[in-house]
C-alpha cells in the first residue's frame, strides 16, 4: 500500500539509492531461535553520515567518531541486543584482511520474547554471511535483524521505502521493534485503536521496544546535514505513533553517498526542506513496510500476529 504524497524510487527502498546493497541471514531453529543479522552495505568510500537519538536505551556502535569525523567507514549492521559484540567483532575482521581500521557501526533492537536471546545464536559466519548475501533486492519483514521483533504489539522486523525529493533519492531502512498498538497509526488513521485485541490477539504486555533508522541519500549533504535529516526521521516514527520511551532505545542515522574528495557539494540550507520531508515519509512508510510484510511468528509458546493487508485497506478506506 501506498503511505504519504510523496513518489517512491523504482523499488520503493533503500536500494533505490544507487551504490546500496543490504543482506541478511535469518535464524529459526525449534521453537526458540528468531533472530539474525541485516547488513546495509554503502559504496566503500568515506561517506558523510550524522547521527540522532531520540532515547538512548539502546547501543548503536561507532557513535563518537562518527560525531567526531563526520565520516562513514563500514557497512552498517543490525541485528538483537546481545549480539551486537560479535557482530562488530566480525566486521571488523573481515576488513582487518583488506589492512583496514575500523570501528563499524552496529545497531540493535531486543527480540528477546520470541527469540532465546541469551542463548548467544547470531555468530561471525551469520555476519558474514550477510555480507556476503547483500544485493539490491531487499527482503523485508521477518528477516535478518527482524526475525523475531515485535512492532505496535503486531509482528513486526525489517522495512524499507524511498521518496524522492526533487532530482534526488532518500530511502529508509527500519529495524521496527517499537510502540504500542493503542498508538499505531497509518497514513493517519488510528489503526491499533481499531485493530484491538478482539480482532487480533496481542503479545504479554510489554515495555516500549526500540527502532533502528538508516536514512541514504543521494542528495549532496555534509554531516551536519546528515545529522538535520537523521532528526527529521525521528518524526515519521512519530507519525505512526511511536513516542521514544525511556524502556525504547531509537537512534536515527543518516548518510550522503556524495563522492567526498578536495571539492564537496552540499544541498543549500534554504533548499532542503524536500529532503527533510522525504525523510520523514520514508521512515514512516518503511514501518507500515515492516508491518505489513511480516508474518504471524510463533516462538518460546508465544504467538505474535501479523497484521492482514487485506483487513488494513479495507479500514483504511472508512478514513479517505
Amino acid at each position: 500500500m501506498r503511505v504519504g504524497e510523496l513518489e517512491p524510487g523504482p523499488r520503493d527502498s533503500i536500494a533505490d539509492v544507487a551504490g546500496l546493497r543490504v543482506g541478511h541471514t535469518t535464524l529459526i531453529e525449534g521453537d526458540d531461535v528468531r533472530t539474525g543479522v541485516t547488513m546495509i552495505v554503502p559504496p566503500e568510500r568515506p561517506l558523510f553520515v550524522g547521527v540522532h537519538r531520540l532515547n538512548g536505551n539502546g547501543e548503536l556502535t561507532g557513535q563518537e567518531w562518527i560525531r567526531e569525523s563526520g565520516f562513514l567507514t563500514s557497512p552498517i549492521a543490525l541485528t538483537n541486543t546481545h549480539s551486537v559484540g560479535v557482530v562488530r567483532d566480525a566486521i571488523v575482521a573481515a576488513r582487518a584482511t583488506e589492512g583496514y581500521w575500523s570501528l563499524p557501526v552496529v545497531g540493535e533492537t531486543w527480540d528477546g520474547v520470541l527469540n532465546d536471546i541469551n542463548g548467544f545464536h547470531v555468530r561471525a559466519e551469520h555476519a558474514h554471511a550477510a555480507l556476503a548475501a547483500a544485493s539490491e533486492d531487499v527482503a523485508q519483514g521477518n528477516v535478518g535483524g527482524g526475525t523475531g521483533l515485535i512492532c505496535h504489539e503486531f509482528k513486526g522486523g525489517i522495512g524499507t521505502a524511498s521518496r524522492r525529493a526533487g532530482d534526488h533519492l532518500v530511502g529508509v531502512l527500519v529495524q521496527a521493534n517499537h510502540g504500542r498498538r493503542s498508538r499505531l497509526r497509518i497514513d493517519g488513521a488510528p489503526v491499533g485503536r481499531e485493530l484491538g485485541l478482539d480482532r487480533i490477539p496481542g503479545p504479554p504486555p510489554l515495555p516500549g521496544g526500540s527502532i533502528i533508522v538508516v536514512v541514504a541519500t543521494d542528495a549532496p549533504l555534509l554531516p551536519h546535514q546528515c545529522v538535520r535529516v537523521a532528526q527529521r526521521a525521528s518524526l515519521g516514527v512519530a507519525r505512526t505513533g511511536g513516542a521514544g520511551e525511556t524502556t525504547s532505545g531509537d537512534f536515527m542515522l543518516c548518510f550522503s553517498t556524495q563522492e567526498v574528495g578536495d571539492t564537496v557539494g552540499m544541498v543549500r540550507e534554504w533548499s532542503i526542506d524536500p529532503i527533510f520531508y522525504a525523510a520523514i515519509e520514508a521512515t514512516e512508510a518503511a514501518i507500515v513496510n515492516a508491518l505489513l510484510a511480516a508474518e504471524t511468528m510463533r516462538g518460546r509458546g508465544i504467538t505474535v500476529h501479523a497484521i492482514d493487508e487485506g483487513v488494513l485497506a479495507e479500514m483504511l478506506s472508512r478514513y479517505t
